[in-house]
C-alpha cells in the first residue's frame, strides 16, 4: 500500500509568484473599497460628505441618495485618532447600500497622501470596528489571506463576464472572484500553507483525489435516506477494483472490511489533523488509511465540498476540514449529522407534495448519507461543540447533473453578482444572451428563486440560508433561469413554529424565534444579503434601473400573495411590504468572534441588530 504525500511546494519564489507589488496594490484597493462600503452599511463607520454643496443626511432617513448625475458624491472617513483620512466617491442605493468607486479611494495623513494599506486600515479603525486584542491579530491574518487569494485571481488569465456566462458549471464555480458579498475577510482559510492553497482552493481549479479511511463500525454512525443503504452507496461511489484494493489493504493487516465503514477524507485533514490528533485511533487500527480514491474532485466555493469531475453524476462529497474560514472552523459534527438524511427526506417529501413549489420547479439536492467517527477520548474530554468533535465526518449530497434536461446547464447563483476586471457583469451578459427584456428575465429568476422561499416561509414557517453559494440556478440554452436547486440543507434550514408536526428525528431543525424576528430570514438573507447587491449591479451595467428592479420584486411577491389567498392572514402578520426592518449585521458577528460567529443551536440569539433599513417594497404596498 502506498500513500501519496501532501502537496509538494514549487520553489519558494514560484509558490508566491502571484504576490507582486502591482497585484497586491490592486487587491488592497478592492478590499478597502468593500470594507468602506460594508462597514458603513453596518453603521460601524460614518462617512461625512466632503463638499458643502453636497451636505445631506448620510445616516438617517436618506438611505437612497441619487440627486444628480449618477448620484456619486465625495465622502471621507477618519481614523479612530482623527489623524488619517480616507476619501472616496460613492453612490448610494436602496437598503443603505454604498457602491464605492475603488479607483477614487485615497489615504491622507498630515497633508500627505499615503498608499493604501488594508492591514493599516483595519488597525487605524480597530476601535470603530470593535476589534478586541484577542481578535485583531487573527482578523489581520484573515485579511492577509483574503488579499493573497485576490492576488492569485488577478494573476490568472482574464476571463470576461460574457465568456464566463457561456462557460460550464465548474468553470463558473472556479471563476468567482469575490466570495461572500457581505463579509470582508471571506477567504481566510487559516491552516492552509501556500502549497496547500494552490492544491485545494476552489479558484485554482486543481483536481483533488480524496483519501479514504476505514473506520470501525462500533465507533462510527452511518445514516442514509430511505432509498439508500450503506452497501448501495459504496458500490455507487467506488469501483469494484478500488473496493478490492481497499479490502486487500485491510486483509494484509488481519482486518475484515465488514467491521469498518469507509469514510472519504480531505487530504489536508489527514496530513494535518487525523494522522496526528487521532494517532491513537490509527495505532489501534480503529482508523486505517486505505489510500486515494480513483475519481478527481474539484473544491467548491465552500472549500470542504467536492464535485466529482471524473463522474459528474456521482454525489458531491462534503468533508470535515479544520481550517478557520469566515467565522468558523469548518469541521463536521458526527453527532449533528446523524439526523441529516432524515431531515433531507422530510424536506424532499414536503417539496414534492406541494403544488406551488412544484410549479416553480424547485428542487432540493438531498444530503443522502452521512458518516461520522466518535473518538472516545475526545468525546469524554471535550465540551459540546468543540472542534475536536468535528474532525472526522462526511456526507454525500446529490449532484445537480442528473436533474438537468436537454439544453439546460447549472450555475451557482453567486455568479449573478460577479463582475470581471473591466467591471462587466455576468448577469448582464446572461440577460443580453437571453434576448428577453430585462424585466422579463428578472421575473423568470424571481419566480424560480424568490417564490419558493416566500411559499416555504408563509405556508410552513420554513426558512433556508439561500445565499449565492447555496443555490444553483438551472439556466436554459439562452441563459434564462428556469428553476432553482437548493443545497446545504440540514445544517441551515429551520422551522420557526412550535406547532408544526415534525418527525422525531427531524425535531432538531425546530427553532425558537421571536415572532417579530421571523420575517428577518427573508429581509436579511434575501433582500439585504443578495438583492441589495444585484440591483446596483444591473443598474450600473445600464441593464435595469434600481426602481424597476424593486418594482419587479414587488410584482412577483404580489402575484404569489394573490395565488395563495388561504394564507392571507399570514401575509398580513408577516408583512413583506412593511416600512422598515431591522438591520442584521454579519461583519459585526465576525469582528466579535471569528472562531464561531453563531451558535447553530440558537441562531436568533446570535444576531447583531443595529437600527433599521427602509424596505424598498414599502412604496409598492
Amino acid at each position: 500500500m502506498s500513500l501519496a504525500t501532501t502537496p509538494q511546494p514549487t520553489p519558494p519564489h514560484a509558490a508566491v509568484s502571484h504576490l507582486t507589488p502591482e497585484r497586491w496594490a490592486r487587491a488592497t484597493r478592492l478590499l478597502v473599497r468593500k470594507a468602506l462600503a460594508e462597514f458603513t452599511h453596518e453603521r460601524l463607520l460614518t462617512p461625512a460628505p466632503l463638499d458643502e454643496a453636497e451636505q445631506g443626511d448620510v445616516r438617517g432617513d436618506t438611505q437612497k441618495d441619487a440627486s444628480h448625475g449618477n448620484g456619486a458624491r465625495r465622502y471621507a472617513v477618519r481614523s479612530d485618532d482623527g489623524t488619517t483620512e480616507y476619501r472616496f466617491t460613492a453612490r448610494r442605493f436602496a437598503l443603505d447600500h454604498w457602491q464605492v468607486e475603488a479607483d477614487s479611494i485615497s489615504r491622507h495623513h498630515d497633508g500627505a497622501e499615503l498608499p493604501l494599506d488594508a492591514l493599516a486600515f483595519i488597525t487605524e479603525l480597530r476601535t470603530s470596528l470593535g476589534l478586541g486584542d484577542d481578535i485583531l491579530p487573527v482578523y489581520l491574518e484573515e485579511i492577509s489571506s483574503t488579499l493573497a487569494s485576490t492576488a492569485y485571481k488577478l494573476a490568472a488569465p482574464h476571463t470576461t463576464a460574457a465568456e464566463l456566462a457561456a462557460a460550464g458549471f465548474q468553470d463558473i464555480e472556479s471563476g468567482m472572484t469575490e466570495g461572500h458579498p457581505c463579509f470582508i475577510a471571506n477567504n481566510g482559510r487559516l491552516g492552509f500553507d501556500i502549497a496547500e492553497y494552490r492544491a485545494y482552493a476552489p479558484e485554482t481549479g486543481a483536481p483533488v483525489r480524496l483519501i479514504w479511511l476505514a473506520a470501525r463500525r462500533d465507533r462510527t454512525t452511518f445514516t442514509a435516506c430511505a432509498d439508500l443503504t450503506y452497501d448501495k452507496l459504496v458500490l455507487s461511489e467506488l469501483s469494484g477494483a478500488t473496493l478490492r484494493r481497499f479490502s486487500a489493504a485491510l486483509t494484509e493487516q488481519g482486518l475484515d472490511m465488514d467491521d469498518y465503514h469507509l469514510v472519504p477524507v480531505h487530504p489536508w485533514q489527514w496530513w494535518n489533523k487525523l494522522s496526528v490528533t487521532f494517532a491513537a485511533e490509527v495505532a489501534q487500527r480503529h482508523l486505517v488509511p486505505l489510500g486515494h480514491g480513483d475519481d478527481e474532485h474539484l473544491a467548491q466555493q465552500s472549500i470542504r465540498t467536492f464535485f466529482n469531475a471524473t463522474q459528474p453524476n456521482k454525489h458531491y462529497v462534503k468533508t470535515a476540514l479544520s481550517v478557520l474560514n469566515m467565522g468558523f472552523l469548518r469541521g463536521l459534527s458526527a453527532s449533528y449529522m446523524e439526523a441529516t438524511p432524515a431531515i433531507n427526506d422530510w424536506l424532499a417529501d414536503l417539496v414534492a407534495g406541494d403544488e406551488t413549489l412544484r410549479a416553480t420547479g424547485l428542487g432540493v439536492l438531498r444530503e443522502r448519507a452521512a458518516v461520522g467517527y466518535h473518538p472516545a477520548p475526545y468525546e469524554t474530554a471535550a465540551p459540546k461543540g468543540s472542534p475536536y468533535l468535528k474532525m472526522l465526518a462526511a456526507l454525500w449530497r446529490e449532484s445537480p447533473i442528473p436533474f438537468l434536461h436537454d439544453g439546460e446547464k447549472p450555475a451557482t447563483m453567486a455568479s449573478l453578482l460577479h463582475t470581471d476586471r473591466d467591471g462587466n457583469s455576468l448577469a448582464a451578459a446572461l440577460i443580453h444572451s437571453s434576448g428577453l427584456e430585462p424585466t422579463e428575465w428578472l421575473r423568470s429568476y424571481l419566480t424560480a428563486y424568490l417564490t419558493p422561499l416566500l411559499h416555504c416561509f408563509y405556508a410552513y414557517d420554513l426558512v433556508f440560508m439561500p445565499h449565492g453559494e447555496n443555490v444553483i440556478l438551472v439556466l436554459d440554452d439562452q441563459g434564462v433561469p428556469r428553476r432553482a436547486l437548493f443545497k446545504d440543507l440540514a445544517e441551515e434550514i429551520a422551522v420557526m413554529s412550535e406547532d408544526a408536526e415534525l418527525p422525531t428525528e427531524v425535531e432538531r431543525i425546530r427553532a425558537d424565534v421571536p415572532e417579530d424576528m421571523k420575517i428577518l430570514s427573508l429581509f436579511t438573507d434575501v433582500f439585504d444579503c443578495f438583492f441589495r447587491f444585484l440591483a446596483p449591479v444591473l443598474d450600473t451595467a445600464g441593464i435595469l434601473d434600481e426602481d424597476t428592479f424593486w418594482t419587479t420584486v414587488a410584482d412577483v411577491a404580489k402575484e404569489y400573495q394573490k395565488s395563495t389567498p388561504h394564507l392571507a392572514e399570514r401575509h398580513a402578520r408577516y408583512d413583506l411590504f412593511a416600512d422598515e426592518f431591522a438591520l442584521s449585521c454579519l461583519n459585526r458577528l465576525q469582528l466579535r468572534n471569528n472562531q464561531q460567529m453563531v451558535d447553530l443551536q440558537d441562531p436568533a440569539g446570535a444576531l447583531q441588530l443595529t437600527g433599521t433599513l427602509k424596505n424598498p417594497l414599502a412604496a409598492h404596498r
